[in-house]
């Protein structure tokens, strides 16, 4: 992972059109709820409107467009009237997986490649706003800016039924925002879908373009299980408040 200082200013995005694509496209089967993980309550709020204020709250301020399934649209508004959630955002209708919804979220983006877009799993309310800001400076410079973070974990492969040990150093767990050059990643994302993308990161690669890494950070995690959303208040709690 390269570790290298940031050179390009915070003020240089913020004067662009930026974009984040947030994807919000599941149906709570892990979590053994009623309703999908995204919209369960985390300290009084759904976890999708934490993931987009993690966002309009950082500097970059991008545009967000959400994508989310056709039957959750209604629910989705009356959430927001609910909890008097005004966050300007686009809703897009979702796709049969997840290249084909980010695929639709950026129908309405253009190809420019000064415009930088994140994708970001709905269900990661404790995005910081550095990475975010971190993630569009890096991808700003490099093309792409992949946020991971190293395994804690040793880790072994199972080839032919055979455990291998793969060294712990060399590994990195994705997370998102995963961000790009709205041209780059708009030319990857006409390609043919392949059960092989499994997220924004190996589309791109396919495509032909280098993935850069940046650092992560083991609190942002992602919403799975009901366990999850124990820990997600704890860290919330813990955050320093705007």
């Amino acid at each position: 992972m390269n570790e290298q200082n940031l050179t390009s200013p915070i003020s240089h995005l913020q004067s662009q059109k930026n974009y984040a694509i947030i994807v919000a496209g599941g149906t709570g089967t892990r979590m053994q709820s009623a309703v999908p993980k995204q919209f369960l309550l985390l300290n009084g709020l759904p976890v999708l409107m934490h993931t987009i204020l993690a966002f309009m709250q950082s500097a970059i301020k991008p545009d967000i467009i959400l994508v989310l399934p056709a039957a959750y649209h209604n629910y989705w508004r009356e959430l927001c009237h609910t909890h008097q959630f005004d966050t300007p955002h686009q809703l897009v209708t979702g796709g049969e997986a997840r290249f084909h919804s980010v695929k639709n979220g950026l129908d309405l983006i253009a190809a420019d490649d000064d415009t930088l877009v994140a994708i970001h799993d709905a269900v990661r309310p404790l995005t910081s706003g550095y990475i975010i800001e971190k993630s569009y400076q890096q991808a700003r410079e490099h093309g792409s800016a992949v946020v991971a973070v190293k395994s804690r974990d040793s880790v072994r492969q199972l080839i032919n039924n055979r455990s291998v040990s793969l060294l712990r150093d060399q590994i990195y767990l994705i997370q998102t925002p995963q961000t790009f050059k709205a041209g780059l990643l708009k030319k990857a994302y006409e390609q043919p879908y392949s059960e092989n993308f499994t997220d924004d990161a190996s589309v791109v690669e396919q495509y032909g373009a280098e993935i850069h890494l940046t650092e992560g950070s083991h609190q942002n995690i992602k919403i799975t299980f009901p366990e999850d959303v124990a820990i997600a208040e704890l860290l919330l709690n813990k955050k320093p408040q705007a």
